[in-house]
């Protein structure tokens, strides 16, 4: 068990593409997440909650990301502060780590970005530890929640963070079909997803991945959506 399962990272980006990658990612590495376009969406959900992290845009539409960082420890001291920057001069990041907690300059590795957040959650949180939960089953599918390790038939199905995410939501749901409108709601945060074919592109590759292994399990109802057979 590591500290982080189960912290709520609040992310604050006005670039949509980056704040989905961010959060599926987050998502992923069960993390929870709240997510803000702005310095003003970012104070009210940090009013209503208390996150144990935030990752904070330097340059925001309606305000400086480190005034933010700062306004946000002032409510909350223990909160933990990761900076997302594109500038990477020594005056900016000297700056940032004044009342910040670690930096992360654009572009990003993903996986730098858990490993950071991570990393300051160790040190904030080091004795927080939650339970174990139990695997996911539906027939001879079984997910790991602790490992994010899939298997079929007793044959480990390496996917993708986003192709986890999609199937456990169909899992999830046993036998109903899904309507893909709620897939892009669940897995992607689309809120308006009519001409997206991002769901229809991940089914194809999770049908690539689980059906060499037995009898296809993902059923499509043209025109609703899709479920596990």
């Amino acid at each position: 068990m590591t500290a982080h399962e189960g912290a709520t990272v609040l992310v604050v980006e006005d670039e949509p593409s980056i704040a989905d990658v961010l959060t599926i990612a987050l998502r992923y590495h069960r993390f929870e997440v709240m997510a803000a376009g702005c310095v003003r969406e970012a104070l009210a959900l940090a009013e209503r909650t208390r996150p144990d992290a935030a990752l904070l845009d330097v340059m925001l539409p309606d305000g400086d990301g480190r005034a933010l960082g700062r306004e946000l420890r002032l409510r909350q001291p223990d909160l933990a502060v990761v900076f997302l920057t594109a500038r990477d001069a020594p005056a900016e990041i000297v700056g940032a780590l004044g009342f910040g907690d670690d930096y992360i300059t654009k572009p990003f590795n993903i996986d730098e970005v858990v490993a950071r957040i991570t990393a300051v959650l160790r040190r904030t949180r080091p004795d927080d530890v939650l339970p174990q939960r139990p695997p996911l089953r539906y027939g001879d599918l079984e997910l790991d929640e602790t490992t994010y390790r899939v298997h079929r038939a007793g044959t480990t199905v390496e996917l993708t963070p986003t192709e986890y995410a999609l199937l456990r939501f169909l899992v999830r749901n046993g036998g109903r079909i899904v309507p893909k409108e709620q897939l892009l709601r669940h897995v992607w945060q689309y809120e308006h997803p009519a001409e997206s074919t991002v769901v229809e592109t991940y089914i194809s590759y999770l049908r690539r991945k689980l059906e060499p292994l037995g009898p296809p399990v993902i059923q499509t109802r043209r025109g609703v959506g899709y479920g596990l057979a």
